[in-house]
């Protein structure tokens, strides 16, 4: 995969925070309390998980700037979950303004980072640098928009995302299964190896919709030794993961 310069990479995450920002400061009247996409919760749910989300990889930014680490989370994914539930029972007008204050502070640590500093040690899933949490704010950025369901998908993620999407996320698959991914029009690209291969073909976009578990906007078409074939079943995301796994 093309990794990207940290300016070019700085610019994407800008545009996918501008992007949430927007459609968190979208919600009115009874629009918090409505599902989102993703199963069990709101979109008050998302908005909170943006809201610790956000801080949590602006501190991590400002503390490897330090020379420091510090956990991600403040009692770890227990922590992480009380704040999410606690924080899906504010008031809309304050959690959204509360969600801003964070994506502001993400904002801010994201332009501290120093030239020389995208190696620089982190916690992100257990030892992961400052580029990594970058990474992860355009993830949840992007991904979280789509799952508010206020107009923005998969379909106006960059095709930069996608195929980063493709290379993050091919943990997912199962354990001795080649994909091939061929969206249309595009070259293809090959994950996994072993003796059982699959060619699954679609839009680019709805190709990362589907290995990040959303939902395509358009048919993706799977296949094996030339014959129609189901698609492969995916595992958890890699924050379900042990980092040492």
């Amino acid at each position: 995969m093309t990794t990207l310069s940290p300016p070019a990479l700085k610019a994407f995450v800008r545009e996918a925070v501008g992007g949430l920002r927007s459609a968190i400061g979208s919600l009115e009247g009874t629009a918090m309390a409505e599902p989102s996409a993703l199963p069990g919760w709101t979109r008050a749910h998302v908005v909170a998980h943006v809201d610790g989300v956000s801080r949590a990889i602006a501190r991590q930014l400002e503390h490897a700037r330090r020379g420091e680490r510090v956990a991600f989370y403040d009692g770890g994914m227990e922590g992480r979950n009380d704040r999410i539930a606690l924080g899906a029972l504010m008031a809309p007008a304050k959690l959204a303004e509360r969600a801003l204050e964070g994506l502001d502070l993400l904002e801010r640590a994201l332009g501290d980072i120093p030239e020389d500093g995208w190696d620089a040690p982190t916690s992100f899933r257990g030892e992961g640098t400052v580029r990594d949490c970058v990474l992860g704010a355009w993830r949840e950025a992007l991904i979280h928009t789509a799952d508010l369901g206020l107009g923005a998908g998969p379909v106006d993620w960059p095709s930069e995302f996608s195929r980063h999407l493709f290379d993050f996320l091919s943990v997912r698959l199962p354990a001795g299964t080649r994909v091939v991914l061929q969206p249309t029009g595009r070259p293809p690209v090959v994950l996994g190896a072993g003796g059982h291969s699959t060619v699954i073909t679609g839009m680019e976009f709805d190709l990362a919709a589907w290995i990040a578990g959303r939902e395509p906007s358009g048919p993706i078409r799977a296949t094996a030794s030339a014959d129609a074939s189901e698609l492969p079943a995916l595992g958890p995301w890699p924050s379900a993961v042990p980092a040492s796994a």
